[in-house]
Parts: structure tokens; C-alpha cells; sequence
């Protein structure tokens, strides 16, 4: 059965109404707010209304063109407010937001690089050393736009080393060798 709304503003605990029992409330504000009360958002009569949504209250304006945004349009950059269309279209000021929308995944390259090359096994002298030089430089870089860990760039500096490893092996091995001269 629905407690009513009184029983909740009288503190943490409300009786049922159909079998008395004592229950413990925690109720958002909103709740309690009069049904009827105008939605802050909504521009009234006489103010600025936003450019892309003319129902809803302007916020603020844009730095580069000075369209009225409302608090859903409002891009805030670097200290100022822009409007979505002067972010997409980089105009003016805006080109200095500098909004990243795209990032090498320097830890894929160095952890795909010593695997593919393996293919290819002479490569592998020049792959090896390009891995570990990119996972060492790469290491302090964000990786991603969505989180991520090193696990890659540390395996690929391993799997560069490993190669590289085995190519100081096998010419010291193969400079080893005795000279056959003939006799």
C-alpha cells in the first residue's frame, strides 16, 4: 500500500497504513517538491532561450559566435563556453580546444610489431630494437581515450628483447665458428 507523502517528511521511519508496520525512509527531495512547480530549465517570457532548443533557458553564450546555449549545448573548453557547432566545425577559437578524437595505441604497435615480424623472420633484426625503442619512448604517453593498462608495451619490450637476444646469439655463435681453411 503507498505510504503518503507527509509520513515521509516526518523523518526516517513511516508506518503502512494497512498493517502498521514501521519502515525506514529515505526519500529524494524531488519527491516531495509540488507536481505542479515550473522546470527550471524552461525559458520563460522575456528570456534568452537557447539557439538549438528554443524551449529550454539559455546558460551562456559562445565565445566564438555568441549563439545562446542552454546548460545541454554548453561546451566548456580551456576556461570558455562554446556552442556543438563551432566544437564540430573547429571555427575560429574553438581550433584551440583542442579536442583529441583519435590516439596511436603506441602499446598495440610495440606488442604487435616484434609478433608480426616473426613472419617474416629476417625482419626481425630491425622489428625487435623498433619495439623496445617505442615501448621505452611510448611509456609515459596516454595510451587511450578509454582506460587502459601497459600490459602490451611491457610485453612488447620483452618480445623485442627475447628477439634481439636471439640475434646477438646467433651471430656470436656464428662468428664463433672455426674458419674451415682448407687442409
Amino acid at each position: 500500500m503507498p505510504l503518503s507523502k507527509w509520513e515521509f517528511q516526518a523523518g526516517g521511519t513511516a508506518t503502512c497504513p494497512a498493517c502498521g508496520a514501521a519502515n525506514t525512509v529515505c526519500a529524494f527531495p524531488a519527491m516531495l517538491a509540488a507536481a505542479g512547480a515550473a522546470r527550471a530549465e524552461a525559458a520563460l517570457e522575456g528570456e534568452a532561450a537557447c539557439f538549438d532548443h528554443p524551449a529550454k533557458r539559455a546558460t551562456a553564450a559562445c565565445s566564438q559566435c555568441g549563439r545562446y546555449v542552454c546548460a545541454l549545448c554548453a561546451v566548456e573548453l580551456g576556461g570558455e563556453v562554446w556552442c556543438p557547432n563551432c566544437v564540430a566545425s573547429r571555427a575560429g577559437r574553438a581550433r584551440a580546444a583542442n579536442l583529441e578524437t583519435s590516439r596511436t595505441l603506441w602499446d598495440s604497435v610495440a606488442f604487435t610489431l616484434p609478433l608480426a615480424s616473426l613472419a617474416v623472420w629476417p625482419v626481425t633484426i630491425l622489428a625487435a630494437p623498433a619495439a623496445i625503442a617505442i615501448g621505452i619512448v611510448k611509456w609515459n604517453r596516454p595510451l587511450s581515450l578509454v582506460r587502459r593498462t601497459r600490459w602490451r608495451l611491457a610485453a612488447g619490450i620483452a618480445l623485442g628483447a627475447a628477439e634481439t637476444a636471439g640475434w646477438a646469439w646467433a651471430i656470436a655463435y656464428l662468428l664463433a665458428l672455426p674458419r674451415g681453411g682448407g687442409g
